[in-house]
């Protein structure tokens, strides 16, 4: 795709997050009229409006958006490093990993904040990112339906013993399980405050990469002969995926797809350029994120649709399309 196409894409990906983002504000357990929330937004005073709005749904809204855009960012750097177009956090047991350290906090540690369970929410999407990049190394040959298969099958081995450890804790299972459905509702500043620091240092190590990327995907031998750094580049690619990933499932819990399925659509849109795809996967990763939060408080009124359970809906499908469709390919 040329570059000015690219730039149109993105333009309009800026312009549909910040209508959504309005929306977003907008739409609650008390509607307001678009007019309503953005006199709220911008005024910041003492009325209801503005209250609602600054105190509860902006720190979701821009949770949402960089949470949306974490998990799609790590999805295109997973699906590059591993050179695998189904390898996504969720289905090769990054999140899973994670999830099962926030239990293990909360049942041996007594966390139960972003800041008390954020460390081990790292330490679990580390080492299930390790496992998940030796299956990639040792499996490239066998094509990406084995990977699939094998990440599948450590994510449900790790959610089989986080639901063991919360059976036999009964405190833990109360705590954990408002957190690992995935969803936006009662998260405040104070989450977004911790998670940023570490899901921004992810960001800058995620773009510094793209090119880097592009190399590899020629092969080592060529990538060397290109001025890249092989080992380097995989290092910061695996730290920067333990950031993301870790950072945004300890901020609102496990949300699995948004990888999956942003990176393809970015594909369709701008091509196979790494640099290209990072930069727009950080503007649609939001898009569809923010459309699963809004979707999940408008269809099940009075109540609300968890934004992963959303994702969920949406990434299957499309994941089940993938697979059929390498299949055919051969």
């Amino acid at each position: 795709m040329t570059g000015s196409a690219a730039v149109l894409v993105c333009v309009s990906g800026v312009a549909l997050v910040a209508v959504l983002c309005l929306v977003s504000l907008a739409i609650g357990s008390r509607d307001l009229s678009l007019g309503q929330a953005w006199t709220g937004l911008v005024a910041r005073d003492r009325t209801p409006a503005s209250i609602i709005i600054w105190q509860l749904r902006l720190p979701r809204t821009v949770l949402a958006v960089v949470v949306g855009a974490a998990l799609a960012v790590a999805g295109v750097v997973m699906q590059a490093l591993t050179r695998n177009p189904l390898a996504e956090p969720g289905l090769l047991g990054v999140n899973a990993g994670a999830s099962l350290a926030v239990v293990v906090g909360i049942a041996g540690f007594g966390a139960t904040t972003v800041s008390g369970y954020v460390w081990f929410a790292f330490a679990g999407a580390a080492g299930a990112a390790v496992l998940g990049y030796v299956m990639a190394h040792r499996r490239a040959s066998s094509g990406p339906t084995r990977l699939l298969l094998a990440g599948v099958a450590l994510g449900a081995s790790l959610s089989a013993v986080t639901g063991v450890v919360t059976m036999y804790h009964a405190d833990t299972f109360s705590s954990y399980r408002f957190w690992v459905i995935g969803s936006f509702e009662g998260r405040d500043a104070t989450t977004l405050l911790w998670v940023s620091p570490f899901l921004l240092v992810g960001f800058v190590l995620a773009m510094a990469s793209g090119r880097m990327f592009n190399a590899l995907a020629l092969g080592d031998e060529q990538a060397v002969a290109l001025g890249a750094r092989p080992a380097l580049t995989r290092a910061g690619a695996f730290v920067s995926i333990t950031l993301l990933c870790g950072a945004a499932t300890a901020g609102v819990g496990p949300i699995s797809f948004v990888g999956l399925v942003v990176p393809h659509a970015v594909r369709l849109l701008v091509g196979v350029d790494h640099r290209t795809a990072l930069r727009t996967s950080l503007i649609l990763g939001p898009v569809l994120m923010l459309v699963a939060d809004i979707a999940g408080r408008v269809l099940a009124r009075p109540g609300e649709l968890e934004a992963g359970v959303v994702t969920a809906f949406v990434g299957a499908p499309v994941l089940v399309a993938l697979v059929v469709r390498k299949r055919r390919n051969g």
